[in-house]
């Protein structure tokens, strides 16, 4: 029987952009699979010069984590400033800007665990708030998930984008003690 081996968390730099691109395009493979196009559309990230740009920022940026199972990125956090899209918060924050797993390794517990890390972040930073957002479209899952690792929803929000779809979107907090 072989052990599974809990991930290993290491900060993210300017080579690690194309993992974060893969993490993306499989993870968008997946919800096209499922019938769930609302969230990231149907193209792959890694074909689209706006989310290459944004990998490469969030790259550089010093704000990545990455979660690696045998070297292999298996999940990537990117924190942060908040988006200019959703509401300013009313305290100083930290704000997870991007937070996506390996599929293959979807029971592994890899976002809880990114997001515990973000929240330890926030603590030595003297923060007390640690702030993300999410597409609150079909079914809720994914806002549900959020609630589960300890966040609660507050403000609801839609992106207009031209010539598509409006996004709609959800703040969640988690207070940290």
């Amino acid at each position: 029987m072989s052990e599974q081996r809990s991930p290993g968390l290491r900060p993210g730099g300017s080579t690690d952009a194309p993992a974060v691109l893969r993490l993306l395009d499989d993870a968008t493979a997946w919800l096209v699979a499922r019938g769930r196009t609302g969230q990231w559309g149907t193209a792959p990230a890694s074909t689209d010069p706006r989310r290459i740009a944004q990998a490469e920022a969030w790259a550089t940026g010093g704000g990545l984590w990455l979660a690696t199972l045998a070297d292999r990125p298996v999940g990537a956090l990117v924190v942060g400033t908040a988006t200019e899209y959703v509401p300013p918060a009313t305290e100083p924050e930290l704000y997870v800007n991007l937070l996506v797993t390996d599929r293959a390794h979807a029971a592994s517990g890899i976002g809880g665990r990114l997001l515990a890390h973000a929240a330890e972040l926030a603590r030595e930073r003297g923060l007390g708030l640690l702030r993300v957002d999410c597409y609150a479209g079909g079914d809720g899952a994914l806002v549900r998930w959020y609630e589960r690792q300890g966040f609660t929803a507050t403000d609801a929000f839609t992106v207009e984008r031209p010539g598509r779809d409006p996004w709609p979107g959800q703040v969640l907090v988690r207070r940290l003690p």
